[in-house]
């Protein structure tokens, strides 16, 4: 199965941290066929100095949506992010799954992601890759940049 993977980082040597995390998701979760350039924004939802550098990858994997987003909350804690109970914070590393070949509606995860269209530090990078297609709507990626 095919994800979007939607990387950020707004603290310490930022590109070295999404380096690390795409390594991580290599060896952890599956073959990473596409990664975008990595693209810097401003934080979005609360106040910080610190900019963020972001990314977008596909990665190809056995994992079922809800085992991904497992494997991908352990990769944040081995990098040292710590969830609390701020929705948005400075951190280290925030690794999110934007689309999926499948819907998904569940408590623990909506797919495709759904603020994605809303924030350009995800659009930016997502139209750096080829053509995943949005199940809901069928735009690709090229065309959501547009």
């Amino acid at each position: 199965m095919k994800f979007i993977l939607g990387l950020g980082s707004n603290l310490g040597n930022k590109s070295e941290n999404l380096k690390l995390a795409i390594s991580h998701i290599r060896k952890e979760i599956g073959k990473v066929t596409e990664i975008s350039e990595f693209f810097q924004s401003k934080p979005d939802g609360f106040l910080s100095d610190n900019d963020f550098f972001n990314c977008c990858i596909c990665v190809e994997t056995r994992f079922s949506p809800l085992q991904l987003l497992q494997v991908i909350q352990q990769i944040e804690i081995k990098m040292g992010r710590r969830h609390s109970l701020k929705r948005y914070e400075d951190r280290i590393i925030d690794i999110d799954i934007i689309l999926s070949e499948l819907k998904v509606s569940s408590k623990k995860l909506s797919l495709p992601h759904p603020l994605y269209t809303k924030r350009d530090f995800v659009i930016v990078p997502l139209a750096d890759l080829t053509g995943f297609q949005d199940p809901q709507t069928f735009i690709t990626t090229s065309q959501l940049a547009l």
